[in-house]
C-alpha cells in the first residue's frame, strides 16, 4: 500500500510492480536516475549522523517520518540525513542501491522481501536492536521480522489487515447476519443477489487485488504453512490442495461483480459506497473512497469466514512497513540507537498522528486515538496467530508479477481453464525459482 499525498492510502500499480534486480533477472531501466546513499560512495562517517533511504515520497508520510526524525535528534542529539526517493525508482533500484553504497538505514517490507536481502547479505541482522524493543510487539510481529537464519533484521512500524468490508445500515435494512463460515457467506451472496444487490465488489484492473482473494481463500482452506510453501515455491500449484482453493472461488465467483479485469478497485469500492454492493475484500484502505463521514462511520468489517475448522480464522493477512539496517553502515552505532527509537511507542504515535488509514505494528502504542476502525484492525491484527503479507510480498516479485497476475485474470475470466492455468503456473514457477 502506498501512501498518497492525501495522507491516505494509495495502493496501486505502482506499488505492485516488479522489484526490478532481483536475483539479477531485469537490468535497471534506462534513464532513472540511479538510487543512490545520501553522501555517495566513500562519504566519510559521521558519528553525529545517521543516513536513511526512504521510499516515502508522498507529502503525508514523508511529512510523518520527518517529525519522528526530529524527535529523535532532539533526544539523541544524532541527526537524520534523509535520501528520499520516488517510491516506484526505490524499489525498482533496491537491489543495485543496496549491493553499492547504501544509506545506514533503509525502509523495506516485513517477509519474504526482507529476508531475500537478508539471504544474500545485503542487510545486518539486528538481534541487539531487538533485545531492547522485542517487548513492544505481539509474537506474529517478530515472526513477520525475521531472517530465514532466525536473526532479526527488520523493524515494523504500521501495519493494515485484508477483511470483508460493508454497510451496517445495509445488513440492517436487510436482516443480513455476518458470515463466520464458508456456507453462510455463499448463502449471504446468493440472498443478496436475490435482494438486487452485488453481493462482491470486485475491480482486478491492476492485477493485485485477485491476489488477495487467492490468499484468503488459501490460508484459511491449507493453513498459514501451506501459504507460506506455496509462496517460497517449495509447495506444487497442481496439488489437489490448490486446486480446492479455485474450487472454492469458482463457488463465489458468480457472485463478484462482473467486468472485474477493466475496473479499478477505486471503482469497485464506490458501489460499496453507494450501497449497490453487498460486501468488499480488500485491504482497510478502501476507507478513502468513503469521503462523507455518515457513510464512512456506516463502514464495518469482518475476518474472511472459516473453511476449515482446523485453521478456523488463524491468519489475517497484514501487509506490514518498516526499516531495516544496510550491509555496511557508516554509522552502525548511531543506526542502532535510531531503530530502537523506530521500534518505540513513541515514534508509532507520531506517525500515526499523520496518517490515520493505518495501525501501529507495536502492542505497547497508545490506541486511544484510533477511530472504531482502527481499533477493529488493531485487535484483528494483534489477536492472529499468524500474519501473511500479501503475494507480492510473501513471494518473488518476478512470480507474482509476470506469473501469478495474469494467471489469476486468467481465471476470473475463464474459471473452468483451471486446471490448464495450474500447469502453466507451475512450469513458469519451476523456472524462475531455479534461477534464484
Amino acid at each position: 500500500m502506498q501512501l498518497s499525498s492525501s495522507g491516505l492510502s494509495s495502493p496501486g500499480p505502482d506499488r505492485r510492480t516488479l522489484l526490478r534486480g532481483m536475483g539479477g533477472a531485469v537490468a535497471l531501466g534506462a534513464g532513472i536516475p540511479l538510487l543512490s546513499a545520501c553522501g555517495g560512495s566513500g562519504t566519510a562517517s559521521d558519528p553525529k549522523t545517521v543516513t536513511v533511504g526512504s521510499n516515502s515520497s508522498d507529502a503525508v508520510p514523508k511529512k510523518a517520518f520527518a517529525e519522528i526524525y526530529a524527535a529523535f535528534t532532539k533526544q539523541s542529539g544524532i541527526k537524520v540525513d534523509v535520501n528520499t526517493k520516488d517510491h516506484n525508482t526505490f524499489q525498482e533500484q533496491i537491489n543495485s542501491y543496496l549491493q553499492g553504497t547504501p544509506d545506514d538505514v533503509f525502509t523495506w517490507f516485513a517477509g519474504y522481501r526482507m529476508q531475500f536481502f537478508a539471504a544474500k547479505k545485503l542487510a545486518t541482522p539486528i538481534d541487539d536492536v531487538w533485545a531492547k524493543i522485542g517487548g513492544n510487539f505481539p509474537d506474529a510481529m517478530k515472526k513477520l521480522s525475521k531472517g530465514e537464519d532466525g536473526k532479526y533484521y527488520f523493524v515494523p512500524l504500521y501495519t493494515y489487515p485484508w477483511a470483508l468490508f460493508y454497510r451496517k445500515s445495509v445488513f440492517q435494512q436487510h436482516g443480513y447476519e455476518v458470515p463466520t463460515t464458508w456456507d453462510q457467506l455463499v448463502a449471504l451472496c446468493k440472498q443478496m443477489k436475490k435482494d438486487g444487490l452485488v453481493p462482491i465488489a470486485f475491480g482486478d484492473k491492476d492485477a493485485w487485488p485477485a491476489m488477495g482473494t487467492f490468499d484468503q481463500i488459501n490460508f484459511r482452506t491449507n493453513g498459514y504453512d501451506f501459504h507460506v510453501d506455496l509462496m517460497a515455491g517449495k509447495a506444487s500449484w497442481t496439488d489437489a490442495k490448490v486446486k480446492a482453493v479455485f474450487d472454492h472461488w469458482s463457488e463465489i465467483l458468480p457472485y463478484h461483480q462482473e467486468g472485474a479485469v477493466g475496473r479499478t478497485w477505486q471503482d469497485a469500492a464506490q458501489t460499496l459506497v453507494s450501497k449497490k454492493a453487498g460486501m468488499y475484500l480488500l485491504g482497510t484502505f478502501v476507507g478513502q473512497q468513503f469521503t462523507n463521514k455518515a457513510d464512512l462511520d456506516d463502514l464495518d468489517f469482518i475476518a474472511f469466514p472459516e473453511i476449515n475448522s482446523e485453521f478456523g480464522q488463524d491468519t489475517v493477512e497484514a501487509p506490514t512497513d518498516g526499516f531495516m539496517l544496510s550491509k555496511s553502515p557508516n554509522n552502525d552505532t548511531g543506526a542502532a540507537k535510531l531503530l530502537e527509537y523506530l521500534g518505540s511507542p513513541e515514534a508509532e504515535q507520531i506517525y500515526l498522528k499523520a496518517d490515520s488509514s493505518v495501525v501501529a505494528a507495536s502492542s505497547k502504542a497508545d490506541t486511544s486515538s484510533y477511530t472504531p476502525l482502527q481499533k477493529k484492525a488493531y485487535e484483528m491484527i494483534s489477536g492472529a496467530k499468524s500474519l501473511t503479507q500479501f503475494m507480492d510480498r510473501d513471494s518473488r516479485p518476478d512470480f507474482t508479477s509476470t506469473v501469478m497476475q495474469p494467471a489469476l485474470q486468467n481465471f476470473v475470466r475463464n474459471p473452468k481453464n483451471v486446471d490448464s492455468i495450474l500447469s502453466s503456473i507451475e512450469r513458469q514457477k519451476k523456472t524462475i525459482f531455479a534461477s534464484a
